[in-house]
């Protein structure tokens, strides 16, 4: 006795339908603020960290763009008190990635 022959048993009503199962995708859209985010450079521990800091949104919003970050940046990073800290000095690049989804961004330090 195979599987389909004990679900028939198990479930004698059941009728198999043969049209398949549409599932609709939303896509996630953040929210865009209006003042700037600010993106900063700093040493911690004597490596350099990009931070940024100043989204208006969610923070599941911001834990999706950090994700984002760093996985276009192929760099790793975290999410902490409300900031993304990014090992390394990706200001530029990330400023870059922030314009093309539609933030303001603003560079601070050095």
């Amino acid at each position: 006795m195979d599987l389909q022959d004990q679900l028939k048993n198990l479930f004698p009503d059941h009728v198999e339908s043969s049209e398949p199962e549409e599932v609709q995708e939303q896509d996630h859209v953040l929210y865009i603020q209006k003042e700037p985010m600010i993106c900063k450079f700093e040493k911690r521990k004597g490596k350099a960290t990009t931070i940024i800091e100043g989204y208006e949104g969610s923070d599941e919003d911001f834990k999706v763009l950090a994700k984002e970050i760093k996985t276009k940046l192929s760099v790793g990073g975290t999410f902490k008190d409300s900031s993304i800290i990014i090992q390394g000095d990706y200001r530029d690049k990330i400023m870059e990635i922030l314009k093309v989804k539609g933030f303001k961004t603003k560079r601070v330090g050095g």
